[in-house]
């Protein structure tokens, strides 16, 4: 779905180095990564808001280079989700379909059908600021998909959330990725949830892509010390165990998988 390659940008100081990446149709991958690694300027690369400044980006098998973010059929969700404080819920979905000029009565129907798919009918009138952080993700979720991209893009989702609401968003966009047979990217910080929701893992530091890995292989010995350091400081960081989390793995039965 997606191929990456030699893709390197550099904005003043900060510099995306020789990414190369292999992206699988119908996947989950999460890009992995401490604040100012470069995770989310690769994820804007990907939509098209870089050009770069040499290599080249793949779309099924087309270099997208010249092709403008808007005509890339991809979703972008952003981590404070983006909504337009002056439009309603239905407004703020309703925009991309404005802008890529669909018919009305189409409109009206694709809007109510994402709208009762994420459980957001009764809000519609609503304004972004009367909502919870939950509504809005939804809100956020429908406006991106509502244009029926092949690639959702989403950086930090979860983030801004409560636990409650986040482990209801995690099988909310599990349920996405089946009913809409979406290729799904997204950024994270949190080891825990790139565990969770991905099928493979890519772990990004100062600006390189240092390591691409199946989820059940993220802890495993590395002789990289900046990936030891990432991931020791988190374990560390939050008192974990590693063998703990090995053996969690191992057990773990549920884990989706790429549709064959």
């Amino acid at each position: 779905m997606i191929h990456i390659e030699n893709f390197t940008y550099q904005v003043a100081n900060f510099k995306l180095q020789n990414i190369e990446l292999e992206i699988k149709e119908n996947e989950i991958f999460a890009f992995l990564g401490k604040t100012g690694s470069g995770k989310t300027m690769l994820l804007e690369a990907i939509a098209g808001f870089y050009r770069g400044n040499c290599g080249a980006i793949y779309i099924s098998g087309k270099d997208v280079v010249d092709i403008v973010p808007e005509e890339r059929k991809i979703g972008f969700v952003y981590q404070d989700f983006g909504l337009f404080p002056h439009m309603t819920v239905y407004e703020n979905i309703r925009y991309g379909l404005k802008m890529h000029r669909v018919e009305k009565s189409k409109m009206n129907l694709r809007i109510s059908d994402m709208a009762k798919l994420l459980g957001i009918e009764h809000i519609l009138k609503h304004y972004p600021a009367t909502l919870s952080g939950g509504e809005r993700q939804r809100t956020a979720l429908a406006r991106a998909l509502v244009l029926q991209p092949r690639i959702l893009l989403m950086d930090e989702p979860f983030s801004a959330l409560d636990p409650g609401t986040r482990s209801q968003m995690y099988q909310l966009v599990e349920q996405i990725h089946k009913t809409f047979a979406c290729t799904i990217l997204f950024v994270t910080h949190n080891l825990y949830e790139a565990e969770r929701m991905a099928q493979r893992i890519g772990i990004m530091v100062n600006g390189k892509l240092k390591m691409v890995c199946n989820t059940d292989k993220l802890f495993q010995n590395y002789e990289d010390t900046e990936i030891l350091e990432f991931i020791g400081g988190y374990l560390n960081d939050n008192g974990t165990d590693v063998s703990k989390i090995e053996r969690r793995l191992n057990a773990d039965c549920t884990r989706l998988q790429p549709d064959k």
